[in-house]
């Protein structure tokens, strides 16, 4: 139900907004608000102490998030209405309108272990507020949340006993990494929930008043708190599953005579579908789509839906699928074994123009083949080594000095490929395509494989320089 028919009086007018968490939604999302807004102070406090540092490096190409376009908005604001700080208490205090952007990742542990979504930071984060805040607060969820995650922040900030007065809004992202600063420059829409009460309708105009600065108000959606959160998991999913869908059908094509990419433009130009997220690929990372779908899962569970369940695990179970099969055929198109081969990683980050890596496919199909004893030298022009190495032992497959043993990392990609029996792309990295492939194809030991986990490269042109190379959807000669 779509809230907000009527007038709302005495609207309050937003001059101070905190955000807690300076990750990859809360800095790219404060920055822009900042610069948008130039009336209204924004600062973005973290716990973490070098993170918070990066964010205020002198160089504004060392800031701690990759995005196109963002340390330009960040050079703009701060140090004029846009602050990174430690300081959580004195923000908070301060603050008018608090985000709440931390993480919140897949139980590792306990009730919903492997499924559903952590909430200890965002109830610690309710709590700090409880304590600290001495006036009237707006509570925005910013993080991707279960449904009915407002009504527990809700009950720890009413239950603190100091009558400050909170009103819980959800205001789900719906930001794709990489194209962050566009997608917030200029949304699909912002989705607002909150109490349907003449209160909560008071909230959601405060807010709905920040964004306008910038968002037209036709693309701004009201409802309540429920349908906000539902619909950040339910987008998620959807998307998802047309990752998950076009990468089922890129097997079947590896069989036939069929092309994923001719199936993928064929069906995209149908109005009833579209093109996006129709690019076959290695399988879908990132932080939301996988934990988002997990927990959907667990929430149909909970309500005994289980077949409702069933339905959206499959797009996971195909997704690790994917990974696997990747993994697989690199070792079964080198003669069934890996040992001792040196395997070129291009890209580590789970999509290009970003450098994060998390559930990025490379992990996974790196610890495949290092399971079988190969050895992969990683180049991506955004992730460093440290961080790989960290991906890899997050799995907890091996020792940290066993993942030293078999990573390894180049600084230059020529370099990463020199003397390597197989090259795997698992980013689509613009820079890949613009390489001097014959230069490469050069350097390698013979035959020279590519595995092209992105389909990015012209097939023809890389099989007449002399590569074997296989794409994914294509039945290999």
């Amino acid at each position: 139900m779509v809230l907000g028919k009527f007038e709302i009086k005495n609207k309050m007018k937003i001059t101070n907004i905190c955000c807690i968490g300076a990750g990859y939604v809360g800095g790219p999302t404060m920055a822009v608000i900042a610069e948008k807004c130039p009336h209204i102070k924004v600062t973005v406090v973290d716990l973490n102490e070098k993170r918070i540092a990066a964010w205020n490096d002198k160089d504004i190409n060392n800031i701690p998030i990759y995005e196109p376009g963002l340390n330009e908005i960040v050079a703009t604001a701060r140090g004029r209405n846009l602050f990174f700080s430690t300081d959580v208490d004195k923000a908070i205090e301060e603050a008018q309108l608090i985000f709440i952007s931390v993480n919140t990742p897949t139980k590792t542990y306990g009730t919903g272990k492997g499924m559903a979504a952590d909430l200890k930071h965002i109830e610690l984060c309710a709590r700090q507020i409880a304590k600290v805040a001495k006036n009237d607060k707006i509570i925005v969820e910013k993080s991707t949340l279960p449904v009915r995650t407002a009504e527990a922040i809700k009950n720890i900030l009413d239950n603190t006993g100091n009558g400050v007065q909170f009103q819980i809004l959800s205001n789900p992202e719906f930001l794709a990494e990489g194209t962050a600063v566009a997608d917030l420059l200029n949304p699909d829409r912002v989705l607002i929930g909150g109490e349907t009460n003449l209160e909560g309708q008071k909230a959601i105009d405060a807010l709905v008043e920040v964004y306008a600065n910038w968002v037209p108000k036709d693309r701004i959606l009201k409802t309540n708190v429920w349908s906000s959160e539902l619909s950040k998991l339910t987008a998620n999913a959807f998307l998802a599953q047309r990752v998950s869908s076009i990468n089922a059908i890129s097997e079947l094509c590896e069989k036939t005579e069929a092309n994923v990419n001719e199936v993928a433009k064929a069906i995209g130009m149908d109005s009833r579908i579209g093109s996006k997220f129709l690019k076959a690929s290695v399988g879908f990372g990132g932080s939301c789509f996988q934990k988002d779908i997990l927990n959907l899962v667990y929430i149909s569970k909970a309500f005994g839906l289980n077949e409702v369940a069933d339905y959206w695990e499959q797009v996971i179970i195909m997704n690790d699928h994917q990974k696997r099969r990747f993994s697989k055929n690199i070792v079964q198109t080198l003669y069934n074994t890996v040992s001792g081969k040196k395997i070129a990683f291009l890209g580590w980050a789970f999509k290009k123009d970003t450098n994060d890596t998390r559930e990025s496919a490379a992990i996974y199909v790196a610890d495949d083949l290092i399971n079988e004893q190969a050895s992969v030298v990683m180049y991506d022009p955004k992730v460093s080594y440290q961080q790989a190495l960290s991906d890899l032992d997050y799995l907890a497959t091996r020792t940290l000095a066993e993942n030293e043993h078999y990573l390894m990392t180049s600084e230059d990609a020529y370099d990463a490929c020199k003397n390597a029996h197989a090259i795997a792309i698992l980013t689509e990295w613009d820079e890949f395509k613009t390489y001097d492939w014959q230069r490469i194809y050069d350097n390698m030991l013979k035959p020279a494989f590519v595995f092209d986990g992105r389909n990015l490269l012209d097939a023809d042109r890389m099989k007449a320089i002399g590569f074997v190379y296989q794409s994914i959807g294509s039945k290999q000669a």
